[in-house]
């Protein structure tokens, strides 16, 4: 068994259990970073928009509010 890989994973568990708010923060940021990459990669990868053909140009300048 390698003692120095043994002492780090005992020092970071004792890390993690001195100050637990600190562990479950940073689980959350890779969480967060993790969800926006993915967010980032779907909007990417969504086709542009084109131009609608054989429609007049006043069509989709109006939104109608009344319900």
């Amino acid at each position: 068994m390698d003692i120095a890989s043994l002492s780090n994973a005992l020092a970071s568990q004792v890390t993690a259990q001195a100050n637990p708010s600190a562990t479950s923060v940073a689980v959350l940021r890779k969480a967060l970073n993790l969800e926006a990459q993915s967010a980032a990669t779907l909007i990417n990868a969504l086709p542009r928009p084109t131009s609608p053909q054989n429609l007049p140009p006043h069509l989709g300048q109006n939104i109608n509010t009344a319900a």
